[in-house]
Parts: structure tokens; sequence; C-alpha cells
């Protein structure tokens, strides 16, 4: 599946040019990463309050309904529909940028990230046990 066009994903065209057009390119993954998070968790809120519109919408069965209310829940959730709509193409556009960035990184085992884990962790406790040191010596100067 390609990429769609910025303009495609809600940005105007020509959003991106010029100096801010080389900033953009130079986003590194983790902030594209972090981004991609948070649109998940938009993704997730929208669905939810589309279910909830839902929820509170009664169909039209023949039973007697304010048309007024009808389609002004209607309208909002069309409009949710279109927003989480940009939502997906915007994680698409993130997806499809964080597997360029990475495309000629080697995959690091499982294992191997579970060591420098554990070595960071113990040099974090290390530092932690001297600060507590320092602060004890200095609390018996005074």
């Amino acid at each position: 599946m390609s990429t769609p066009p910025l303009a495609a994903a809600g940005m105007p065209p020509g959003a991106f040019t010029g100096p801010q057009a080389q900033a953009a390119r130079e986003v590194n993954t983790a902030s594209l990463c972090r981004i991609g998070q948070e649109t998940v968790q938009d993704i997730v809120y929208r669905t939810m309050e589309i279910f909830q519109l839902l929820r509170n919408m009664q169909l039209p069965n023949g039973v007697t309904y304010h048309t007024g209310t009808y389609q002004d829940r209607l309208g909002k959730l069309q409009d949710h529909l279109r927003q989480l709509s940009i939502l997906f193409r915007k994680l698409r556009l993130v997806y499809d940028k964080c597997n360029e960035n990475c495309a000629g990184l080697d995959p690091i085992p499982i294992e191997k990230l579970k060591q420098k884990n554990q070595q960071l962790k113990q040099i974090m406790d290390q530092l932690r046990n001297l600060i507590w040191d320092i602060n004890a010596m200095l609390a018996m100067r005074n």
C-alpha cells in the first residue's frame, strides 16, 4: 500500500515547504513513535465517542422522534467518522515513515535487549546507592 499524500491526511498542499520541510524530514523515529502512540490514543477516544453516540441514538423505526435531535446526532457521528478517517491516514503516514527510517537497521535480539536493560538497572541502582551514601555522609557532617 502506498503512502497517501499529506493533503489526503488533512494537511493543505504546500504545508511543508522550505526549512519546515527539511525539519519535518529530520524528525527522529522515537518522536514518530510518540506521535503514532498519541494518534492511536486519539483513535481509541474517537471510537469510544462514536459508540457513545450510537448508543444514545434512536433508530427511526416508526417510533416518534425529534428530527432536529436526530439530525444533530447524525451530523456529530459523521464528523467523528471523518476525524477517525483522518487519524487513520495520519497513523499510516507515521507507520510508513518509521518503516522507512528503520529499513537499514538490523533488528536487535530480545535476549540482548534484556541483557542491556539489566545492565542499565544495575548501573541505576549503583548510582542511587552512591547518592544515598553521599547524602548520608553530608547529613552526618551537619
